[in-house]
């Protein structure tokens, strides 16, 4: 593969209680274990930035798709859920949702996007046959 862009980022402190940045200073946060997994929450978490990530980089991939097949998507949007939890296994596993409203485009046609553009985001790519991923389109 020909790299395009690396990300760095350095995680300190406790883990999921401590503090991330990015080499560039772009991302300089504390981050906290969330209330509902017994933290104190009060700060991102690394499923809050996963989720961010996966919506922004397959509202982009839907775009490139669309822009490719001279489909209009003006007031599209991807909303993303991660879920986390135990797997069985002693550890801990992942599940994802995103949710694609595409207005003023045909059900079957924004269906059609969508799954187009989850064979080539990115995210999409690296998760697939590694956690149960779910790509619902929505009308509004």
């Amino acid at each position: 593969m020909d790299i395009l862009y690396t990300a760095e980022a350095l995680a300190t402190g406790d883990g999921r209680n401590g503090h991330v940045r990015t080499s560039d200073g772009l991302v300089d946060t504390d981050v906290r274990i969330p209330k509902e997994m017994g933290g104190a929450g009060g700060a991102p978490n690394p499923e809050l930035l996963f989720a961010a990530g996966y919506a922004a980089c397959f509202h982009s991939a839907l775009q490139g798709v669309a822009r490719a097949q001279k489909v209009s998507i003006e007031g599209s949007s991807v909303g993303s859920r991660v879920g986390i939890g135990p797997n069985g296994q002693g550890g801990f596993g992942l599940a994802v949702e995103l949710e694609v409203n595409i207005p003023e485009v045909a059900h079957d046609v924004a269906q059609q996007l969508a799954d187009a553009a989850h064979q080539v985001c990115p995210y999409s790519n690296a998760t697939r046959g590694n956690i149960d991923v779910t790509v619902t389109v929505v009308d509004d």
